[in-house]
């Protein structure tokens, strides 16, 4: 199981490509792999022949474990990789003893014992080998099993696949493998309803049950708290309304005001750094680099994307970015590599009319932003006249854990001081 992001430890098996006895290139897709928020294919590092397939559609596996052997072109098979483990001769078979009192090798498992052992649920560390140095056979672990003497354990261990060490060309195959991974599309397969009678049964997607699990980790392990300050941005608006026409034209694309509310947010995280942090169990990561994760919404998925280093970016950068970030979601050619690294999320839930609302944490981040809908409202200025102004709601939820109320409230207040002094005079576009 390859590392498919940052801080993902494991991945389900959604549906494999490929079977036992199937020809495969270098880099063809074998598996697809459902991680955290998108299903990805995951590529062959070799060019061979399938032998067998260890891991199960609708399993999950940790980061590193086997999921398949293959017999690779212009090698002879490793015996830890694909071939049957050597058994003992047919003396030591006839005495049932181990093959030499040596157990250098008892902790070595390929993957066809592993499985038995799982299936069985045995205990390999009260199987005595019958191997090479004590190494456990697959025959050792079938008697058990034909005697009903099995040793029991509570959980099914999932040991790890012991082998030589990769040579340096294999592992920059592997590296390479890996980047070609994160540079392809990700796979948003859309799920087909199943009519019955006056109900409609839609199936959980691989997207959508990341999602949940995700969404459920982030309410579960993050004790979220909620604050929101109310912006009066009728400068900002004026301005704005001012320059897209002019701004559309030389730039061919559309100036939005999300642009605005993540320079002001940048600006708020590099004078308030412990909010651009992150829950790592037993120690708190404060990022020097901020990277803004923007939630992007399909009809039927939730993306990511991030804007990489969004502090060295002017208001034209940003818009440049979000903008493609967002055709990228909308196209399918969005990549893994295009949602990792994100410190700190913005969510634009204003472009839907919402006006107020309580984002859930973006797991591990410590904080996350809702932008809601610019509104007219009627107020009351300092020298207590009422006058009709454009106002805006911004939500953030914070993680108790990492953050405290007092640093936040100082966070938000300066975001809202820079917005409400954004105009003519203040916003440099380039």
């Amino acid at each position: 199981m390859p590392q498919l992001g940052e801080s993902v430890t494991e991945g389900t098996i959604t549906k494999w490509l490929v079977g036992p006895g199937d020809q495969v290139n270098k880099y063809d897709p074998i598996a697809e792999v459902m991680t955290d928020k998108v299903n990805a294919e995951v590529p062959s590092s070799y060019a061979g022949t399938i032998a067998e397939l260890i891991a199960g559609e609708d399993e999950t596996i940790s980061v590193g474990e086997v999921i398949c052997t293959m017999n690779v072109e212009g090698e002879e098979a490793e015996e830890s990789a694909s071939s049957p483990v050597p058994e003992a001769s047919s003396g030591e078979e006839s005495t049932d003893e181990p093959a030499q009192a040596d157990t250098s090798e008892k902790k070595r498992y390929s993957p066809a014992v592993l499985r038995l052992a799982q299936e069985h649920s045995i205990n390999l560390e009260q199987v005595t080998g019958s191997g090479r140095g004590g190494r456990i056979t697959r025959k050792d672990l079938q008697k058990l099993i034909d005697t009903g003497s099995v040793p029991k354990q509570d959980e099914k261990p999932r040991e790890p696949a012991a082998g030589r060490q990769p040579a340096p060309e294999e592992m920059a195959a592997k590296e390479t493998a890996r980047q070609a991974q994160e540079e392809a599309p990700v796979q948003a397969p859309s799920p087909q309803p199943v009519s019955k009678g006056r109900t409609e049964e839609i199936p959980v997607s691989g997207v959508r049950k990341a999602i949940a699990q995700n969404m459920v980790k982030s309410k579960h392990e993050a004790p979220h708290a909620w604050m929101m300050v109310e912006v009066d941005v009728t400068d900002l608006v004026k301005y704005r309304n001012k320059v897209k026409q002019s701004f559309a034209e030389q730039e061919d694309m559309k100036l939005t005001f999300l642009p605005f509310f993540v320079k002001a947010v940048v600006d708020g995280l590099k004078k308030y750094p412990q909010i651009n942090s992150s829950w790592q169990g037993d120690k708190i990561v404060r990022h020097k680099d901020v990277h803004i994760s923007l939630a992007v919404a399909t009809e039927e998925s939730l993306f990511v994307p991030v804007i990489k280093h969004a502090d060295e970016q002017t208001i034209k950068g940003l818009a440049r970015q979000i903008d493609e970030l967002a055709g990228r979601v909308r196209t399918g050619s969005i990549t893994q590599a295009d949602m990792q690294g994100g410190t700190f999320t913005v969510n634009n839930t204003g472009s839907f009319g919402s006006v107020q609302s309580q984002p859930i944490i973006n797991h591990p981040q410590a904080a996350i932003l809702s932008v809601e809908s610019i509104v007219k409202k009627p107020v009351v200025l300092d020298n207590d006249a009422i006058a009709v102004r454009h106002m805006v709601n911004l939500c953030m939820s914070l993680d108790h854990r990492v953050l405290d109320g007092l640093i936040c409230g100082k966070f938000m207040a300066d975001v809202k001081n820079t917005l409400e002094n954004m105009n003519g005079d203040t916003i440099r576009l380039y």
